[in-house]
């Protein structure tokens, strides 16, 4: 099944009640409401693309070690996604689909991580009940999303809504803000070159992880030519 058909699957679920957490109608309403401002704020426009030069970065993985871009870049590709949080099942299905695809990603000589602002304790519970191969990163204080261009504060009516559904963000990511990354995915040339950016407001709607595979040939035969 595509991913997307499996996101949909489980909108639908929610929306109607089929899971142990039951939304009323007031706080599906702020949550499509939270989304549409973000979608009309055209801040994913203004993220960054394909051509730009990605920024740097060395974040500490789940279990406490220091991950730089710089070192994998030195290796090959870099494909790096936006993880939302181990409380947002979307996401969830996001890195598993991601996971499906990794041998192929990995047989093309490339490299994939996580971002996400949640502490590492976090990440590793994430790693552990998605049967992750690859890293999740803590961003702290969405200091790399920012530079991506992708960090935005939730309005105060959607935090209300997640408060009263129990994700606690200043408790999952040690950060007092209310701010996230849009989810996003990012593939990496050698040359720090964004070859392939996908950013959506809409946390709902994600591109297909095969998608990737050819961005990561064509590095491939440029670096042969």
């Amino acid at each position: 099944m595509r991913l997307q058909d499996r996101l949909d699957a489980m909108r639908a679920d929610f929306e109607n009640g089929r899971f142990p957490l039951v939304p009323t109608r007031d706080q599906l309403d702020t949550m499509e409401r939270a989304t549409q401002s973000l979608v009309e704020s055209g801040q994913a426009d203004r993220a960054l693309k394909a051509g730009d030069i990605a920024p740097g970065f060395t974040l500490m993985d789940a279990d406490g070690n220091s991950v730089s871009s710089q070192a994998i870049l030195a290796r090959g590709p870099l494909i790096t996604t936006f993880y939302r949080g181990v409380w947002c099942p979307y996401c969830n299905y996001d890195l598993q689909a991601l996971e499906d695809l990794r041998p192929e990603i990995e047989a093309r000589g490339a490299s994939l991580v996580a971002i996400s602002p949640q502490m590492p304790a976090n990440s590793r519970k994430s790693q552990r009940d998605n049967k992750l191969g690859f890293p999740i990163l803590s961003d702290v204080g969405t200091t790399v999303a920012a530079a991506f261009g992708l960090r935005f504060r939730l309005p105060d009516d959607l935090i209300e809504v997640y408060r009263q559904f129990g994700n606690d963000l200043p408790r999952i990511n040690d950060d007092p803000a209310w701010v996230l990354p849009m989810p996003a995915r990012y593939v990496i040339g050698t040359d720090g070159v964004i070859a392939y950016a996908e950013v959506n407001p809409d946390y709902t709607r994600r591109p297909e992880p095969s998608d990737l595979l050819p961005i990561l040939d064509h590095l491939r035969v440029g670096s042969k030519g």
